[in-house]
């Protein structure tokens, strides 16, 4: 399976169209997710041809089935769109919003016993909420269309911060699935995802009280204590500090420390377009090698979100080594071997200065794959799986 990062779908693109600038408000979607592959929606509004069975089981063990409200929104030929109960795609419109000023595009469970309904080619995303409905709201996006306001958790003004939510990402076209669990913007709902085709694969499955660990665990360190948001969720770091509750200069240190290493040293980073070898010339990381590339210094936030100075265009050159080079911040790998991508797990998050959050969320899951930040794909560490040929997927919320 080729990884995630060296593929051309641009997550960061999302990360901030969904969350990066939603401090006052959420932001309207505008792409498919971040963390999927990046391949060409084709036969755009051929839903029957697209029609894959999608099962959702409600294994929570907190909540009844009346209790849990199942979203599936996202993008299908650069329209938005939302799947109705009948399993077809409708347009999001403006008339959708009710008296209270929002949709109800939620699907039922029935009483007892497992949900189908039927996923059309698109990309977006199953959202989960629990106890009470989300607060969707359309509304015109800059080019006059119809779009919608995506529930931003980790924001304190959002009308759905007080609902239990959380959500995965796909993209289903002729190419096949292609899907996720996701971390990247906040923890809070177990749930796996089983995809069964040319093989049977599950992943985002929590170990026995594995939610609790995860907020034990981030509790646990002060600067990152207070992303731990009651009993809702886990905020990731890189919100946290656009709210004001993570330190902005966090990663300073490590990253100071990394620029001083590679000032006398090489560093090198394989990508499929073969290996770069940098150093630390002029405070910027130049490297050589298929493509002259070089970055600036990253700020903490720059990490977190892997953006800004780590920003990874669609170029096959500047993109994977930035990608790379974020995941070794995040890890911090990048002090301990000169040779990127570290592939041993076991050499990841060993300072104490490092990514608590992305290194809880993996601690949780039984497989030790999560995506914690935008690049955990690296190495093959992210949530993901894909199927070129899928008869089913099936979404669990898991035990919490």
């Amino acid at each position: 399976m080729t990884p995630r990062h060296q593929r051309s779908l641009t997550r960061r693109k999302l990360l901030t169209a969904l969350g990066g600038a939603a401090v006052a408000a959420p932001a309207v979607a505008v792409l498919g997710p971040r963390a999927l592959a990046g391949t060409r929606d084709t036969a755009a509004g051929a839903a029957a041809a697209g029609a894959l069975p999608l099962t959702i089981v409600n294994n929570s063990g907190s909540f009844g089935n009346g209790s849990v409200h199942v979203y599936i929104v996202g993008n299908q030929d650069g329209k938005q769109v939302r799947v109705t109960p009948d399993g077809t795609l409708a347009p999001i419109a403006l008339s959708d919003n009710g008296a209270d000023g929002f949709t109800d595009y939620a699907l039922s469970l029935p009483a007892s016993g497992e949900a189908t309904f039927t996923l059309p080619y698109m990309s977006g995303r199953i959202y989960v909420s629990l106890g009470e409905k989300l607060k969707f709201k359309a509304v015109t996006d800059g080019n006059g269309n119809a779009a919608l306001q995506y529930p931003a958790g980790w924001v304190t003004s959002d009308p759905s911060y007080r609902v239990l939510h959380d959500c995965a990402e796909f993209t289903h076209n002729a190419s096949g699935m292609f899907c996720n669990t996701t971390m990247v913007d906040m923890f809070s709902v177990p749930m796996s995802i089983r995809l069964t085709g040319t093989k049977d694969q599950t992943t985002g499955t929590l170990r026995d009280g594995g939610r609790a660990a995860v907020f034990d665990a981030v509790r646990q360190v002060a600067e990152f204590a207070p992303l731990a948001v009651d009993d809702l969720r886990v905020i990731a770091p890189g919100h946290g500090l656009d709210a004001g509750l993570f330190p902005k200069d966090y990663l300073a240190p490590y990253i100071d420390q990394v620029w001083s290493a590679y000032t006398g040293k090489d560093l090198t980073v394989t990508t499929n377009a073969g290996t770069f070898t940098g150093r630390v010339r002029a405070d910027r990381f130049a490297f050589g090698g298929p493509a002259q590339v070089s970055f600036g210094r990253p700020s903490t936030r720059d990490v977190l979100f892997c953006d800004g100075a780590l920003a990874a265009p669609n170029d096959g050159t500047t993109g994977p080594v930035a990608a790379v080079l974020g995941a070794g911040f995040n890890r911090s790998t990048l002090l301990s071997d000169p040779a990127q991508p570290v592939t041993d797990a076991s050499a990841f998050y060993r300072t104490g200065l490092t990514n608590h959050y992305a290194k809880a969320v993996h601690a949780a899951t039984l497989d030790g794959r999560a995506y914690g930040f935008a690049f955990d794909d690296v190495a093959d560490y992210a949530s993901y799986i894909q199927d070129t040929a899928p008869t089913g997927i099936r979404l669990t919320l898991t035990p919490f």
